[in-house]
């Protein structure tokens, strides 16, 4: 590890050390991988699939996320994405190709940083940031110090693309989103619940107080909340450890609510739906991108899920051939599971950057400073069409614009509610 990386990157730790995305522990370390990655505490690494004869010198991709912990499921969901992509892309044998490397940050601010200089010294040029956001804010300054472009398919706070995350300025310029930002999906689920009143009319709202993703959902919900009329019978903020959700559930309860809106993952999620089961108490669900991955909760009760309700890029069900040749790709590859939008996101964020490479007259020879000029160009004046999304845009502060999609858990598994 560069010593000089790792005082600048603790720096930016301590500043997002309330603010990661998710619990995880364990240690381990990925380079992509060409079959399914272990889900255990040992480490998942292998060689990315080599380019097609006759191909370019691979583009080296970086990027991390927790593949062992409590929050693996995120990771190696995004590993797992990306590496399809990687594979198709390099398999077409066209003007670009990947070396995909990925590193275990276990969604933590200082493993984040240490991943981050193992990819420098394995030559990234281009990278997919973080998948969880305190992970992302952690090292997205040093990103921009090195001027290399980075997309996150799935680290949603504004943290990651603005240096002045509060006020939503001076944007770092050379990191962007896949994902929606967190204000942009609590303003929107607020306009789902809007239109759709049959789903419920008295609203109550659970989240977690000293967590940045919940926080900035539930901000933007309430302020959207308010300008749409919506009745907002009960709010209740808990913090990190809490285990006993019966005093929340007895508050939404005796409210009246007939909604509950949950802007948190899907872990403590699955303990709020377990103590209003105890309850006898039945309301819509309702949450947002964070809630995806809760069918795969060990020891979950996926009935408890049912009639849940979320805003998502993806819709695993989605009858359109690209969606359906990534989904049947991934569950050849990796034991039949049903790939969420962690995994969707960065199949999309890497043919997204190919895009952006075949448009421009940059190749892996280019300086890393030529490549991120070309990147930043080409993705704020590009259109994308994806499996998240067609007519997808980038903004010049590295937000993405698309349309969220409403999906509900009926039978134990993910349908679109449109």
């Amino acid at each position: 590890m560069k010593f000089e990386k790792f005082f600048k990157g603790g720096l930016a730790v301590a500043m997002a050390a309330s603010l990661a995305a998710c619990g995880s522990s364990s240690s381990a370390s990925a380079s992509s991988s060409t079959a399914a990655a272990s889900d255990t505490a040992a480490a998942a690494s292998a060689s990315a699939a080599p380019a097609a004869a006759g191909s370019s010198k691979p583009f080296v991709l970086g990027g991390s996320g927790p593949i062992t912990g409590d929050a693996a499921v995120y990771g190696l969901a995004v590993m797992h994405g990306a590496q399809i992509a990687v594979d198709e892309i390099n398999a077409a044998g066209g003007k670009v190709s990947f070396d995909f490397h990925f590193e275990d940050d276990q969604a933590d601010g200082e493993q984040a940083v240490s991943a981050y200089n193992t990819l420098v010294d394995d030559g990234m040029q281009v990278s997919l940031l973080t998948t969880t956001s305190g992970a992302g804010q952690s090292v997205a300054p040093l990103y921009k110090e090195d001027n290399i472009f980075a997309i996150t398919p799935s680290g949603s706070s504004t943290a990651i693309v603005y240096q002045d995350a509060t006020n939503e300025a001076n944007p770092y310029g050379n990191v962007f989103q896949m994902c929606f930002t967190d204000p942009n999906q609590g303003r929107a689920s607020a306009d789902y619940i809007a239109d759709h009143t049959d789903l419920g009319t008295k609203i109550a709202v659970i989240y977690r107080n000293d967590d940045n993703y919940s926080n900035g959902l539930y901000t933007k919900f309430m302020d959207e909340a308010n300008a749409k009329g919506l009745q907002i019978v009960y709010q209740g903020a808990f913090q990190d450890g809490t285990t006993d959700f019966s005093v929340y559930i007895q508050g939404a309860q005796s409210a009246g609510a007939d909604l509950v809106f949950l802007p948190i993952y899907y872990q403590p999620a699955s303990q709020i739906l377990a103590a209003a089961k105890n309850a006898g108490y039945a309301p819509t669900f309702f949450g947002c991108d964070g809630m995806d991955g809760i069918l795969t909760l060990e020891g979950f009760d996926t009935s408890l899920a049912e009639g849940l309700y979320m805003l998502t890029p993806f819709s695993a069900d989605a009858s359109d051939e690209k969606t359906q040749n990534f989904v049947s790709k991934y569950k050849e590859a990796y034991g039949g599971e049903t790939p969420n939008q962690f995994a969707a996101d960065a199949y999309d964020c890497v043919y997204a950057i190919a895009q952006a490479l075949e448009a421009s007259d940059v190749t892996a020879d280019s300086s890393t400073d030529d490549i991120t000029a070309a990147l930043e160009s080409e993705f704020t004046s590009m259109t994308f069409d994806g499996i998240t999304g067609t007519g997808v845009t980038w903004s010049a502060d590295g937000t993405v614009s698309k349309d969220p999609k409403a999906v509900v858990i009926q039978n134990g598994a993910y349908v679109s509610a449109e």
